[in-house]
């Protein structure tokens, strides 16, 4: 690893995990490039790309990951052709990839989908709740306060208890008392960015600024299946996820709460005077939305390393997944967050990694100027 002028500043070797880490002397460009003789013989740089420069920020963690692929045999055709096998399964792995993610922010969009659309807050410290749920499965995981660490399983179900439980007294002790106030909701918004930011510090002063794994699921070998690789892991986690989000979805629509979520939604005070507890509905909606967002945290932790900013570090794709699909809709969540996810990883294939999230944006303004409702969002008279 260099400095931005060529200055070396130091030279690591990965754990058995594969994961590194170097303290940098101070914030500013860096240069880190991956030893390629030093992998498996099997193994390359994706694309034959070993040179990342990222840029590091005072008291922040930047993340550099080396993506690998498996190297041709002798005798075999060559691997690096772009034009033919090779971009192809690039291309199939990017969009599994976009897939995974797509699905992880569809699990976090659809929480803060719900409370915009019983309370219209846009809570910017939604992403702070991501967090939360990531860095309270890992100290179950691992264990605190002397305790033996317990099975991640155990640990998320945990998690998702604790933050869900957060998110009811947020809102019973905090929201719920503004809204009685009469705060405006641009007030309130402007709030949550004060709460997203003393959040944040809160999990750096008690995790720390380290990246951290889970004990569990952090290494394992990878499947082909067709053009793509993926491990084990990435599979349940889909399946979990997309199961969360069909079954919230279904129940939007079907059971007595989920009606009564959206007649909030509709009509705050014509649901009040039909007899429908409003506050109730409310806290349950912050409950749900909390404890979905603490999933997606440990999803995205399942998938890379943790840090006390991974929720902040994906709120814009958040944003952008929730606000595509029309906000206040839960299928609407899904299908934005799909469609980022999708695009923001094949966009590598054009762009640098760095700015991948700029797809995002350009999407988002693109199907906004010609839909501003969203996808599946729906017309509104204003004025």
């Amino acid at each position: 690893m260099t400095t931005d002028d060529g200055q070396p500043v130091e030279e690591v070797t990965t754990s058995a995990q594969g994961t590194w880490e170097v303290t940098v002397p101070k914030a500013g460009k860096y240069k880190v490039t991956l030893d390629a003789s030093t992998l498996p013989p099997n193994l390359q740089p994706r694309g034959g790309q070993n040179v990342r420069t990222p840029t590091v920020f005072a008291g922040n963690v930047s993340t550099v990951l080396f993506p690998l692929e498996a190297k041709a045999a002798p005798g075999e055709a060559p691997a690096a052709d772009p034009s033919e096998g090779a971009l192809f399964r690039q291309a199939a792995q990017l969009a599994f990839e976009g897939l995974n993610l797509g699905l992880i922010i569809a699990l976090a969009a659809l929480g803060l989908s719900l409370i915009y659309g019983t309370t219209g807050l846009t809570n910017f410290a939604h992403g702070e709740l991501v967090t939360l749920g990531a860095v309270v499965a890992f100290m179950f995981n691992t264990g605190i306060f002397g305790w033996s660490g317990m099975p991640l399983e155990l640990a998320a179900l945990l998690s998702l208890i604790v933050c869900g439980a957060f998110g009811y007294f947020q809102d019973r002790f905090f929201w719920g008392r503004l809204r009685k106030r009469g705060t405006g909701v641009i007030a309130m918004m402007i709030i949550s960015i004060g709460v997203a930011i003393l959040l944040r510090n809160l999990i750096q002063f008690f995790f720390g600024a380290q990246n951290e794994s889970f004990s569990d699921y952090t290494a394992q070998a990878g499947m082909e299946l067709g053009p793509i690789t993926v491990a084990p892991k990435n599979l349940w986690a889909m399946g979990i996820e997309l199961l969360v989000l069909v079954v919230v979805g279904i129940a939007l629509l079907k059971t007595r709460l989920g009606k009564a979520a959206r007649a909030v939604s509709d009509n705050p005070a014509l649901a009040a005077s039909s007899g429908i507890d409003v506050d109730r509905v409310i806290r349950i909606i912050w409950t749900l939305g909390a404890a979905i967002a603490a999933l997606a945290g440990i999803m995205l932790g399942l998938s890379q390393s943790l840090k006390f900013t991974m929720g902040q570090d994906i709120l814009l794709l958040i944003f952008a997944g929730v606000t595509l699909g029309g906000l206040g809709t839960a299928f609407g969540a899904l299908v934005g967050s799909i469609v980022v996810g999708v695009f923001i990883q094949l966009s590598t294939l054009w762009v640098p990694p760095e700015l991948k999230s700029v797809g995002a944006l350009a999407i988002l303004i693109i199907v906004l100027l010609v839909r501003p409702q969203g996808i599946l969002g729906r017309r509104e008279r204003i004025g």
